[in-house]
């Protein structure tokens, strides 16, 4: 059985390839909805819908044990209702027909634990991530006395998913200006797609401000998780193989799949 990974498009490879950098053994499959990105002005059900549809897919036709949603906006809008009502009702039936259960995580927690020991946060995310208010709740679930101050930045995703780096530059700081103003101690990368940014937030940041980048996070979240649930661990399959879905095939996908995904061409395959 395979890692399955989702994101609206295809900010979520920089978070495979960190995952698969970290834990090469196991097999992946990523899937990104490339014909639907951005989902963050999205409405909350269609964002459930489709992430229930990826999710689904995941389990029934690549043979996924788990999946990690590494989109933060369906992390924040969807994900406790794809657990409770698609999961939940998805297990039970698994269980009946005496197949293995499955398990779906997020990345929008680990990056808010990393968060919540710093005093005043910044966090950089799309409308529908901001909006949500998501970040702000988990934080303050495990540190009451922490400052939090939110901006949204619609235009990075598209940014990133068209590899304009230089371009971006102006984005980012009309984005940051409001959020520095709070002077604060750490910034939450609350997109998947935004660690294609470090270098140039760190630039405008100074050294004095911590980046939060999930990439950096996740891997280590989701070493510790498969250490404390053996009982999915050994489901897992382990030849190294990796392979790449999306629901649109474009030259731009193309080109960063394969920069992004690490310089072991994946498979690439349109559904």
């Amino acid at each position: 059985m395979r890692i399955g990974i989702f994101d609206s498009g295809l900010g979520g490879l920089i978070i495979a390839k960190a995952i698969r950098k970290a834990m090469p053994e196991y097999d992946y499959v990523y899937l990104g909805d490339t014909k639907r990105v951005p989902y963050g002005n999205r409405s909350h059900n269609a964002v459930f819908e489709f992430t229930k549809e990826a999710v689904d897919f995941l389990f029934k036709k690549e043979n996924c044990a788990i999946v990690i949603v590494a989109c933060n906006t369906a992390s924040a809008r969807a994900l406790r209702r794809v657990q409770t009502e698609y999961l939940v009702y998805y297990n039970k039936t698994r269980r009946l027909m005496g197949d293995h259960e499955r398990k779906i995580l997020g990345v929008l927690i680990p990056a808010a634990e990393e968060a919540a020991r710093f005093r005043r946060v910044g966090i950089l995310g799309t409308s529908g991530t901001v909006s949500s208010g998501t970040f702000l709740k988990e934080i303050k679930k495990l540190n009451r006395k922490a400052k939090i101050f939110q901006n949204s930045a619609p235009m990075l995703v598209p940014l990133a998913e068209e590899g304009e780096r230089s371009m971006a530059v102006p984005f980012l700081k009309k984005y940051l200006r409001p959020i520095l103003n709070k002077n604060i101690e750490a910034l939450v990368l609350g997109c998947t797609h935004y660690p294609f940014f470090k270098k140039e937030i760190g630039k405008i940041l100074g050294k004095k401000i911590k980046v939060i980048s999930q990439d950096e996070i996740v891997p280590i979240k989701l070493k510790d998780y498969f250490s404390s649930h053996p009982e999915i661990e050994k489901k897992l399959s382990k030849k190294g193989t990796a392979k790449i879905l999306v629901t649109d095939i474009t030259k731009n996908v193309q080109v960063l799949s394969k920069k992004w995904f690490g310089k072991q061409k994946p498979e690439l395959v349109n559904i």
